[in-house]
């Protein structure tokens, strides 16, 4: 099991990954890859859509208002910018702000799973539509499930993930951003549960034994 020290090196060297990646048409238009920032070793993780205008130039993310929302309600739990980990689905920006085409998702993941497995959070937020449907694996939408934690596996990780709505979406709708915050101030009591045990796929069924394995079992053999 890699240290936490050993554990940041091979972030580091994934970050340096990411800053030459190709794999898709977006590095052709991007000004910096957003890579993620934060705490190498942190419990909650937040996982956004996809870098805009303002984390293209600067290659942090969530550094326009939606980033100060999403300051401001850390800071109503008691917690900084400093002790989470924040990253998104693409670590491009899409021309214009448009959404991730698939093909763009699948070829940014890996990045996403190699910082979930070294990060080791115990916590995962998804941010929006695409970052929740993304890590759950199904289409439902953001309106039906946020606020509710599960335990999921992601990729090399199993964790409690949240859905929660975008901050950008609740810049200027009141009734979404009240909802947000009810299950923002939600995270302490899920992060207190501590890490869930590892996701485990069901025993195939055992099939019913025979006569003859019952015989043997009752020593009539």
């Amino acid at each position: 099991m890699a240290s936490a020290a050993e554990r940041r090196e091979l972030l580091r060297a994934v970050y340096h990954e990411a800053r030459g990646c190709v794999a898709c048409k977006l590095h052709e238009t991007r000004t910096n890859v957003v890579f993620g920032a934060g705490n190498a070793d942190a419990e909650l993780m937040f996982v956004g859509e996809a870098p805009g205008a303002n984390e293209d130039l600067q290659g942090l993310p969530f550094v326009g208002q939606a980033g100060r929302l999403l300051a401001q309600l850390l800071e109503e739990i008691g917690m900084v910018r400093d002790d989470v980990f924040i990253a998104n689905t693409l670590k491009c920006r899409p021309p214009g702000n448009r959404d991730p085409y698939p093909h763009e998702l699948d070829a940014c993941r890996h990045f996403l799973d190699r910082q979930l497995e070294l990060i080791e959070p115990t916590m995962v937020c998804t941010l929006g539509n695409f970052a929740t449907k993304l890590l759950r694996g199904e289409p439902t939408g953001i309106s039906r499930i946020h606020g509710q934690a599960e335990v999921r596996a992601i990729g090399p990780r199993t964790v409690r993930l949240y859905p929660l709505y975008h901050p950008a979406a609740a810049l200027y709708t009141p009734s979404t951003l009240a909802m947000l915050r009810e299950d923002f101030h939600r995270i302490p009591e899920i992060l207190a549960l501590g890490p869930p045990a590892p996701a485990v796929e069901p025993a195939p069924p055992v099939p019913p034994p025979t006569l003859a394995a019952e015989q043997d079992q009752l020593g009539l053999f």
